[in-house]
């Protein structure tokens, strides 16, 4: 009787392990495919849809190589929703993490315990706060767009139309966001060299009600504005309205950022006069591509600028190829 008692309860414990490890997702050491976790801001703009589809649509297309969880937040100022996201990401045991982050601050720390955690992380489009990483002792590869640069050069075509002294007014985005402040400074940087004065800078972050309300208000108190610059494509709708409800549409120029399809006839009806492309449907892509690249070679590579075009009606700027 105790030679029957004995020899099964390991093979049996062992039975039960093994099923435990199915249940609450335990990683085998024998690799599999890895899974990439895409952490975006709101799915409410339209900038964000691209890029999970985008993502969505290279995942398909190299079904054998890797797994997908895509996941965003309503809206742009929901960041304890995208932490939320980051820990549940975690929770699930992602191989890795690639993530815009809504805050280039306060995400900081979730990344870095998943980092901590053994996750990958890397960051797209809105880079983190150089002092909070360094704060934190962490380091994730940025793979984005020069947003500086990439304000700038729309605000160049912008201030071509204008005369030195012109009133213009900015729209910013949620001052809690790097790639916000860039592209204010790179459309100061524009209108400085054209000789453009700046009346008014005003966060709409990134909502296209909330840029309507400023420049509804702005062109009240500023009757003689000739241009008002808008950090991203959202808030150059909600000015474009703010112009019509007035009458004013013919009198005041309007450049935006994102290059949206949403934009796209109002660019060619002149309403909208040039935006920037910075490829939302490649940018997780290129994302994703460095997260496979890092758990392949187990390293952190550099950081790596991505595209940015000037849109305008006459002359668009050329897309980069798919990324493979």
């Amino acid at each position: 009787m105790k030679n029957r008692i004995v020899f099964p309860i390991p093979s049996l414990a062992l039975g039960v392990l093994a099923l435990g490890c199915v249940l609450t997702g335990c990683q085998p050491k024998s690799p599999g495919k890895p899974r990439i976790a895409l952490v975006m801001k709101s799915l409410a703009n339209e900038f964000f849809l691209t890029m999970e589809n985008g993502a969505r649509a290279h995942q398909k297309a190299h079904a054998a190589e890797y797994d997908l969880l895509a996941n965003g937040i309503k809206d742009e100022l929901d960041v304890a929703r995208q932490i939320d996201l980051v820990e549940q990401m975690m929770a699930q045991k992602v191989n890795a993490i690639v993530i815009a982050p809504a805050d280039s601050k306060a995400v900081v720390s979730v990344c870095a315990k998943a980092q901590e955690a053994g996750i990958m992380v890397v960051n797209i489009d809105n880079r983190f706060d150089a002092a909070v990483l360094a704060d934190k002792q962490a380091r994730f590869p940025f793979v984005g767009p020069d947003n500086r640069k990439g304000s700038r050069l729309v605000g160049e075509y912008l201030a071509k139309r204008l005369k030195p002294g012109d009133p213009v007014a900015i729209i910013e985005g949620a001052p809690n966001a790097f790639n916000a402040v860039q592209r204010k400074l790179g459309f100061e940087d524009a209108m400085k060299a054209g000789g453009m004065k700046v009346v008014s800078s005003q966060s709409g972050y990134w909502e296209t009600d909330k840029a309507n309300q400023v420049v509804a208000a702005l062109i009240t108190e500023h009757p003689g504005l000739k241009a008002v610059l808008c950090a991203n494509d959202s808030m150059a709708l909600g000015a474009v309205a703010a112009l019509r409800a007035a009458g004013k549409t013919d009198q005041v120029l309007v450049i935006g950022y994102d290059n949206i399809s949403a934009v796209q006839q109002l660019l060619k009806e002149g309403k909208i006069l040039a935006t920037v492309d910075q490829h939302a449907d490649q940018l997780a892509v290129f994302g994703i591509q460095y997260a496979l690249q890092m758990i392949q070679n187990k390293g952190t590579p550099a950081d790596q600028e991505t595209p940015v075009d000037l849109m305008t009606a006459d002359a668009p700027g050329a897309k980069p190829p798919p990324a493979k």
